[in-house]
């Protein structure tokens, strides 16, 4: 059980990486190259970036329970 939750841990801080780095900056990102460039001129991010930030927050948050768990397990076992 505890490799299992090793290896969501480390696909997920690769996968995070990724994720974080797709992220647009101050001045673009490479989220631009999947579309989060083309944004209305309302204000407001685009549908790309949304979806990007909406993955992101997901794939923290099977992150942050894996290392919860993996703590418990080796707390108690």
């Amino acid at each position: 059980m505890k490799l299992a939750f090793s290896i969501v841990v480390i696909v997920c801080s690769l996968f995070l990486t990724l994720l974080v780095l797709l992220h647009k900056g101050r001045g673009g990102g490479l989220s631009d190259l999947f579309g989060g460039g083309v944004s209305s001129s309302l204000g407001g991010s685009s549908v790309a970036e949304r979806n990007l930030d909406r993955i992101t927050i997901g794939v923290g948050l099977v992150w942050f329970a894996a290392i919860v768990a993996l703590g418990l397990l080796y707390k108690l076992g």
